[in-house]
């Protein structure tokens, strides 16, 4: 028999999905390094892909945690995210029970109300519980709890040939203590707290004896602490949910506000802020957003610069936060284990176990190709935004760096592109499509590295007019030239070499012999993003990129699905990625096809009305849209996934042609989608001030109704 299917083993760090996923969807928070994933009860339960549990810094602190009521699970009424992302929230209440001398208690006697929510390593949780029965009741309230100290490699299906130490479990009067020694050398410790203490409570199980008359209600607190090394005191809680409560506070003053009466689009824009601002994380060098929970909760680069581009005109703090961590991580040195060379941007970052013991070559690991150009585009996008020429100056010696790894370690055979090469122990593939088929020929066979991809070419293109126009913010004109100047080689090499009229498209890479892949993916609208293409050219690609091959009715697929390995169901090769989407929208914005950029917003905006909570995943399968479906989940997508949150301002962006003047403001060519009637905008920070705005669509129009502003703020429409 033919084997086809691709063994993990040839994949070292692929997702393992070896049984169905929850058939309802988990409840989620995130709090700066600790993330949690619930059941809908309220429990961590191991089924599934086996995802659930309480995380810190790339670790599952807690495995285990499961609410009984009379030896009985309760029956789940309703679980619920708040808005803010702040809580979740589950209702419970009993089964048909028989008591103690045949005492029947009928369902629904009993309500059962948890909250949760998280703040600095801790978990939180708040149990009411009321009587509603006319009787007296007398009933045991059970919790059980474990905890495996299991890195998230080894949750998503990574094999260890040894553990470190677990130490017998702590019991107290109104306490539960596990201790786990890594290999790494760090003592990991899950304290569990109750209040009331428990009437009975051993290594595994909690034990609460409820006396409740008809109407009386009674509350348990429990609080999971995480540490790392030595225990502290955690937070008392209700210091800790308004501490919460303040933190997306203070975000909100400084972002600004997007609503619309549309409700489905507003409940998708609302979702979209709440899962950016949930996303974010204070580092010493100000906010950072993690790319995605549950796999991908930590820094990485590519990520954070696409999130940041995407909400840039919201808050431009991000991007500070973000080019000034990456500056601060940058490569100063060569180390092929890490696919580390001078100047190189950070891709990925992560703190548990495995990466500190070089189980995993993700400690600090640098093997991609496009974070370093990104990174100076985001420079340069966040001075048109800002005119923050001090943070510019402070790190010009980071983006200089940048610059000389595209010329001297980025361009591999020096001919003018950035190539990469395959790493044994990392990543085969180096762009955002990273997994190991996603880079190809039309016949199906990988192309061989060294490979330039077509939109990191595009990338570099617009990196070099970035890095001229700051070079002559700071009044190097010689050198601003000279960017120009390698800007326009590198577009005249890259018509010539990328750009293939048969198919009326760019080609997706050139492989080590220089043979280009010829076959339909997205990446091509990353082209038009950079403004690479010709107008002719770009016409053709938005044709092709909006046939019923590429275009799924949801949104863009990353391939057509007339290529030999198209597949809906494939994380990079037929799916659809709502960033993607974004980016592939301010291209055609770029060049002025706005038609297409709002059937890009009506396709994403229709889908989010078939998502849980409205929120947008990291990607869903490529299938046909059918008549009264909605759009196919992908098995193990992020969920929520920053740059997938910010896709929709972006989009936004993209539509009304917002761009950042000297004087203040302008519209270039805006369009909303005939769905989309008035948009809300409100705080927009505009030269450190704030103004008030609403757009409405007439149709044949859109009009910019001007509610606040200082007079000396310059507000103008293309149109």
């Amino acid at each position: 028999m033919k084997k086809c299917i691709t063994e993990p083993k040839l994949q070292q760090f692929y997702i393992l999905a070896t049984s169905p996923g929850l058939a309802k969807e988990a409840l989620i928070l995130k709090h700066g390094d600790s993330f949690a994933l619930f059941d809908p009860h309220g429990d961590i339960r191991q089924e599934g892909l086996g995802e659930q549990g309480l995380y810190h810094c790339g670790t599952r602190f807690l495995s285990k945690l499961e609410l009984h009521f009379c030896q009985a699970r309760p029956f789940w009424l309703n679980s619920a995210t708040t808005q803010d992302n702040l809580m979740v929230v589950s209702d419970l209440t009993n089964p048909d029970m028989l008591l103690e001398e045949e005492e029947f208690l009928p369902r629904g006697s009993v309500h059962i109300l948890r909250q949760k929510f998280l703040y600095k390593g801790t978990c939180y949780e708040a149990v009411k519980i009321e009587n509603f029965s006319p009787c007296k009741i007398h009933l045991p309230l059970s919790i059980a709890y474990d905890a495996d100290f299991v890195d998230i490699f080894e949750v998503r299906g990574f094999k260890r040939k040894k553990k470190g130490k677990f130490f017998p479990v702590q019991v107290d009067t109104a306490s539960v203590t596990f201790k786990y020694l890594g290999l790494d050398g760090k003592l990991r410790i899950t304290k569990i707290i109750f209040d009331p203490p428990p009437a009975e409570l051993n290594t595994n199980e909690a034990v609460f004896h409820l006396e409740l008359n008809p109407k009386e209600k009674t509350n348990i607190f429990v609080v999971i602490a995480c540490f790392l090394d030595q225990e502290d005191e955690p937070v008392p809680f209700v210091r800790a949910y308004l501490s919460n409560r303040q933190e997306l506070k203070r975000l909100r003053r400084t972002s600004c506000q997007v609503s619309s009466p549309q409700e489905f689009f507003d409940a998708w824009l609302k979702r979209s802020e709440s899962d950016l601002f949930m996303m974010l994380t204070e580092t010493p060098y100000g906010l950072y957003p993690y790319a995605g929970i549950p796999w991908f909760n930590t820094y990485f680069g590519r990520d954070a610069i696409i999130t940041a581009l995407e909400s840039l005109w919201l808050n431009p703090e991000i991007a500070k936060g973000v080019l000034r961590f990456l500056a601060a991580t940058q490569a100063t040195e060569f180390d092929p284990a890490r696919d580390a060379e001078p100047g190189k941007i950070l891709h990925e970052m992560r703190f548990g176990e495995l990466a500190a013991t070089g189980e995993i070559p993700f400690a600090r690991y640098y093997g991609t190709v496009d974070a370093t150009p990104l990174f100076l585009v985001l420079a340069g996008a966040y001075y048109e935004r800002t005119q923050d020429i001090n943070l510019i100056k402070d790190l010009w010696p980071h983006f200089e760096a940048a610059l000389l790894w595209m010329k001297e370690y980025g361009d591999l055979d020096g001919d003018g592109f950035i190539e990469y090469q395959a790493s044994e122990e990392g990543l085969v593939n180096k762009g955002w499509k990273d997994s190991h088929d996603s880079v190809f020929h039309a016949d199906g066979t990988m192309a061989s590295p060294p490979i330039a991809l077509v939109e990191v070419q595009a990338y570099a293109y617009l990196a070099y007019l970035k890095m001229a126009r700051l070079a002559k913010a700071l009044g190097q004109t010689s050198l601003a030239e000279q960017l120009k100047q390698e800007a326009q080689i590198l577009r005249e090499k890259f018509l010539k070499a990328f750009w293939d009229e048969d198919m009326g498209f760019f080609v997706l890479a050139l492989d080590g012999d220089k043979r280009p892949c010829r076959v339909y993916t997205s990446n091509a609208g990353h082209v038009l993003w950079g403004g690479l293409a010709e107008e002719k050219q770009a016409i053709s690609v938005a044709k092709r990129l909006f046939s019923e091959n590429m275009f799924s009715g949801w949104g863009v697929r990353t391939l057509s699905a007339k290529e030999i390995l198209f597949n809906p169901v494939s994380y990079h090769n037929g799916s659809v990625w709502p960033h993607d989407n974004a980016i592939i929208a301010r291209g055609l914005a770029r060049y002025r096809l706005k038609h297409f950029v709002a059937k890009i917003l009506t396709g994403l905006a229709h889908a989010s009305e078939h998502f849980p909570l409205h929120r947008m995943p990291e990607l869903f399968c490529g299938f046909k849209r059918r008549p009264d479906q909605g759009p196919i989940p992908y098995p193990v997508a992020c969920n929520p996934q920053a740059w997938a949150a910010g896709a929709v301002f972006m989009l936004i962006e993209a539509a009304l042609g917002l761009e950042f003047i000297p004087s203040g403001l302008c519209f270039c060519y805006p369009v909303l989608p005939p769905f989309l009637r008035r948009l809300k905008l409100r705080n927009l920070r505009v030269n450190g001030t704030s103004i008030d705005l609403d757009i409405v669509n007439h149709d044949a129009d859109v009009t910019i109704n001007v509610l606040r502003k200082p007079k000396r703020i310059e507000i103008l429409v293309r149109k």
